[in-house]
């Protein structure tokens, strides 16, 4: 028998938030997140995100036992200013049943349906910042930071269902040689002599902080006409910042500036925290704090987290600039390999960019859509 329910409470959130690490406890490849943020993600009364979004969560349940888990998401941005008619599905896993997979889907179309919406889309968060897409490649691979991982059966079950790929993402493996590529070093210097630009080096946090919603504004501008894009607003910013800040090592960032001083380009790199998360396993207390530390002090991958470059600059060689400074780091670091983030497919422009570091695509994953 299965049962749908809809969380009400914080000791059913906690389950909500808490049933990957059952079904994922003997996987190798899966990324926990911290439940603590995850919890903080979710509450109304915590993420400012719901000054523009709804959002129901539901427990699945078969033989009285949680098998699966959903969030049904309605952005008013996107439904009323994009004129978007999308209901948003995310924080989906389950077990290897598609009746469980259909039963969480029915809640989907519900609200859907009460709300005048058209279609569904999912898995996505509730705006371009978090984690989007079903794993349909790469299951042998850690997930990052920022995405989700799933079993092989969970694109089947959307198949299944009569499902189509809306959104699709790639990601790559690069390599970083031991010393600057000559071609990338002498364009980079060309680059910075023709426009006038110029490298920001930041000692600390602080010195980051004034150019935080600069950068902000310039990934509004870089990623504008993607399909999935949907404007970030200040008081998402104002939370992104806070939460993730303390992830972010001044000497990762790079920021580039024209000759009257303003952000022209931007990109963020991380160490690798993946496998520091799986031995947190969801908790920074006791030990979880200390293996993350370590892995920012001591790591050999890097994950290529936001690029943003000014669209009037786009196309003229201003990643010449960032990657000469990203091999500076990654030399002086030890940091042999790098992951970037998920790629929209369509996106060449941005996969262009990695031609000369021997990429290899390892992961791809998909959102799935279904009119209602």
């Amino acid at each position: 028998m299965i049962e749908v329910k809809k969380v009400t409470n914080k000791k059913e959130l906690k389950q909500f938030v808490t049933f990957p690490f059952k079904l994922y406890k003997d996987c190798k490849y899966w990324v926990p997140p911290l439940i603590k943020d995850e919890m903080e993600t979710l509450d109304k009364a915590k993420n400012p995100v719901f000054k523009n979004a709804e959002a129901w969560y539901f427990l699945a349940y078969k033989d009285g036992k949680i098998a699966g888990r959903i969030s049904v998401i309605i952005n008013q941005l996107e439904v009323e200013e994009q004129n978007k008619k999308k209901v948003r599905f995310g924080w989906f896993d389950v077990i290897d049943d598609v009746e469980v997979t259909k039963a969480l889907l029915e809640k989907v179309f519900e609200i859907g349906a009460a709300h005048n919406l058209e279609y569904t889309e999912g898995p996505v968060g509730f705006s371009n910042m978090e984690k989007a897409g079903i794993l349909t490649m790469g299951f042998e691979e850690l997930n990052t930071m920022i995405t989700w991982y799933h079993y092989p059966y969970y694109a089947k079950h959307f198949e299944q269902l009569g499902f189509e790929k809306q959104a699709t993402w790639v990601e790559y493996k690069l390599s970083i040689p031991d010393s600057i590529k000559e071609k990338v070093a002498k364009f980079s210097k060309i680059v910075k002599q023709r426009y006038n630009l110029s490298v920001i080096r930041f000692k600390n946090k602080k010195e980051i902080l004034p150019y935080v919603d600069k950068m902000f504004d310039l990934l509004n501008k870089t990623y504008n006409d993607l399909q999935t894009f949907v404007p970030i607003q200040q008081y998402q910013i104002d939370y992104y910042k806070e939460k993730y800040f303390s992830f972010v090592h001044p000497d990762y960032i790079t920021c580039i500036k024209d000759e009257t001083g303003k952000l022209i380009a931007f990109s963020i790199v991380m160490p690798s925290f993946s496998k520091a998360l799986k031995k947190a396993n969801g908790r920074l207390f006791p030990t979880g704090w200390y293996h993350l530390l370590q892995a920012q002090k001591k790591n050999d991958i890097a994950a290529f987290y936001l690029i943003g470059i000014d669209p009037e600059l786009q196309g003229k060689g201003v990643t010449a600039i960032i990657f000469e400074e990203m091999q500076h780091l990654f030399n002086s670091k030890g940091i042999e390999r790098v992951e970037t983030n998920p790629e929209l497919k369509e996106n060449t422009a941005v996969q262009l960019l990695w031609k000369d570091y021997e990429p290899v695509q390892h992961k791809e994953r998909s959102t799935f859509r279904k009119d209602l």
